[in-house]
């Protein structure tokens, strides 16, 4: 099963981002301020995930496609990685789906 990890970034704003079950990262958030925030933010990418319309599947300017995904209000909640191709990038939005409804959420910047 996959998993949420939160940490701190260097600027001292909270991220997260998704894991799949072997670790890699499928998902990064944006930077918040409070960890309210971001934990609102894992929430949103919860319920959004299972909204396939919600994946904005784009091409970068290096020609490699990735996804972000949107809350209802069209706002960024969540950007993939570059992907070699199209096929992967597909599979990466999957994984999400499949991940992000149950997964737990592991709090790197607890004390």
């Amino acid at each position: 099963m996959g998993k949420f990890v939160i940490t701190l970034r260097k600027n001292g704003e909270f991220q997260f981002n998704l894991k799949a079950t072997n670790g890699q990262t499928i998902l990064t958030s944006e930077g918040y301020t409070t960890k309210a925030a971001c934990l609102n933010g894992i929430e949103s990418v919860k319920k959004n995930s299972a909204v396939e319309a919600r994946f904005d599947k784009k091409v970068a300017s290096n020609g490699k496609p990735f996804f972000n995904l949107k809350a209802t209000n069209g706002q960024i909640i969540g950007s993939s990685q570059m992907y070699a191709n199209e096929k992967n990038m597909l599979n990466g939005v999957a994984s999400v789906q499949k991940n992000a409804p149950e997964a737990p959420i592991v709090d790197l910047t607890a004390e």
